[in-house]
């Protein structure tokens, strides 16, 4: 019988311990839950949003739009000033700068894979937040699925705020950016 209470107590005991993380899990969010979108003093907004959308063309035709030169042609405002390579060329391991109202960025592409359609960039804006955009694209039939995925990361109290206005806006780009792709790539049907 002793033996067989201290197999039952062991049980349980390795049970409680393998919850714990569960459990740590759910009070972070409960606690997230009751103070409402404000971090930790100490601890920086970080922001995760992700949008979808379809181009109306295939993927030999979308996929190049997503390079920072060649967006230029379908977003507007969009003007990287290229610092590598020169002349400007759509590449992995590009780096260039853009303006963000009365800021600057710095950029890098981190990610420029054809064969697996995934692009990513790496942006600052020296002392206020840390962005990760990762773009997805797969091919379906004489059209382009993409997915856009940002992460921000604020990193200074004041940017908190800013961190999460700009997540709110992400949430809303989907249309925006297929509305304009595909009134680009509608303009450009027979070239």
């Amino acid at each position: 019988m002793k033996g067989s209470l201290l197999f039952v107590l062991g049980g349980l005991s390795g049970a409680a311990i393998a919850m714990m993380p569960k459990a740590a899990a759910h009070l972070h969010a409960a606690t997230h839950a009751i103070h409402g979108d404000r971090a930790a003093p100490g601890v920086r907004a970080h922001t995760e949003e992700k949008f979808s959308f379809t181009a109306h063309a295939a993927m030999e035709r979308v996929w190049p739009l997503f390079g920072a030169d060649k967006e230029r042609a379908w977003a507007p405002g969009w003007d990287p000033r290229f610092l590598y390579p020169q002349p400007a060329s759509d590449e992995r391991g590009m780096v260039f700068t853009a303006a963000h109202d009365h800021l600057s960025s710095i950029w890098v592409n981190t990610d420029f894979d054809t064969r697996n359609g995934r692009v990513q960039y790496v942006y600052v804006i020296p002392g206020v937040l840390v962005t990760v955009i990762t773009l997805k694209l797969k091919s379906e039939e004489n059209q382009t699925r993409v997915e856009v995925q940002y992460d921000r990361t604020a990193l200074r109290a004041e940017a908190d705020d800013h961190v999460r206005e700009m997540a709110r806006q992400d949430r809303k780009a989907g249309p925006d950016w297929e509305k304009q792709i595909n009134q680009y790539l509608e303009k450009r049907k027979g070239s």
